[in-house]
C-alpha cells in the first residue's frame, strides 16, 4: 500500500525517519515536509497535489491535523488515516476542553517570534516529558530548514485547523492514537475524539509526545496491522 508520512511542527522530517523505514518494509512510503506557506489551506493545496489519491494519510500531532484534513477533502478516494498524537483542534474552544489553553498557546507563539532557539529547545523537552528518555535524540535535535516566517506561520496552523467535523464525517478508516504522558496533546481527549466517530478507532499509547520515535518498531507494527484491517490495542 501507499503511505503518505507529515511530520510535526518545528522538528523536520528526522523524528519520523525511522517510522518511516520500518514501514517501508511492507509499505511504499512517502516522507512529507511541511508546507512552507502561509495558511494552512494553501498547505493543504499543496499537499493535495504532491500526494497520490490512493494513498494513505498518516501524521504526527500538526502533520495528523494536515492529514485529516486533507483526507477529508479527498472523501471516498482517501483509504484511511493514521493519527499520532494529534488533538482535533491543538488550541482549546468553549467546547473542546482538551487542549491547550488559548492563552498558553500564544504565550508559546510570543516566545517562539522573539527566540526561536530557546523555544525550541523548550519545545523538545516538551515533546519527551513523561517518556522514558531524559537526553534529547539527536532526530529531534535537527530541525526544519525552513525560515523563521514559515515555521511561525505553520505554528498559527495549530490554532486554525478545526477537525471536529472532518473527523465525524470521514468514511474511510480512521485511527487516532493519543500518548499516554502526552504534555502537548492530552489523552483526556480520547473520549471526546471517540464521540466524534464511533466507527474510528482511537486508543492509548505508553509515552510521551515523541513516541513516533521512541517506540516507532512497536508503532510501526501497529500500523502495519491496522492498515491490514486489523485493530490496535490500547
Amino acid at each position: 500500500m501507499k503511505v503518505s508520512l507529515l511530520p510535526g511542527w518545528g522538528l523536520g522530517l528526522a523524528p519520523l525517519q525511522p517510522l518511516a523505514d520500518y514501514l517501508s518494509n511492507k509499505h511504499e512510503v512517502q516522507l512529507l515536509p511541511l508546507p512552507e506557506c502561509t495558511t494552512a489551506e494553501q498547505a493543504l493545496d499543496e499537499l493535495d497535489a504532491q500526494i497520490p489519491a490512493d494513498s494513505w494519510l498518516i501524521g504526527w500531532s500538526l502533520g495528523g491535523m494536515l492529514a485529516t484534513a486533507l483526507a477529508h477533502r479527498r472523501g471516498n478516494s482517501c483509504p484511511g488515516l493514521v493519527t499520532l498524537a494529534s488533538n482535533a483542534c491543538f488550541v482549546a474552544r468553549n467546547d473542546w476542553p482538551h487542549a491547550m489553553p488559548q492563552r498558553e498557546f500564544n504565550n508559546f507563539s510570543r516566545r517562539a517570534a522573539r527566540d526561536w532557539s530557546g523555544t525550541l529547545k523548550g519545545f523538545q523537552q516538551l515533546c519527551l516529558h513523561g517518556g522514558q528518555i531524559e537526553a534529547v535524540p539527536a532526530e529531534l535535535s535537527a530541525t526544519a530548514s525552513t525560515d523563521t516566517e514559515s515555521r511561525l506561520a505553520s505554528l498559527s496552523w495549530l490554532a486554525q485547523l478545526d477537525n471536529r467535523t472532518a473527523i465525524a464525517e470521514l468514511q474511510c478508516r480512521q485511527l487516532h492514537v493519543l500518548a499516554e504522558a502526552d504534555a502537548l496533546v492530552l489523552v483526556g481527549v480520547t473520549h471526546d475524539l471517540q464521540l466524534l466517530n464511533p466507527q474510528a478507532q482511537v486508543c492509548s499509547w505508553p509515552g510521551s509526545h515523541a513516541f513516533v520515535l521512541t517506540d516507532h518498531r512497536e508503532l510501526a507494527a501497529a500500523v502495519h496491522a491496522f492498515m491490514t484491517g486489523g485493530a490496535v490495542n490500547g
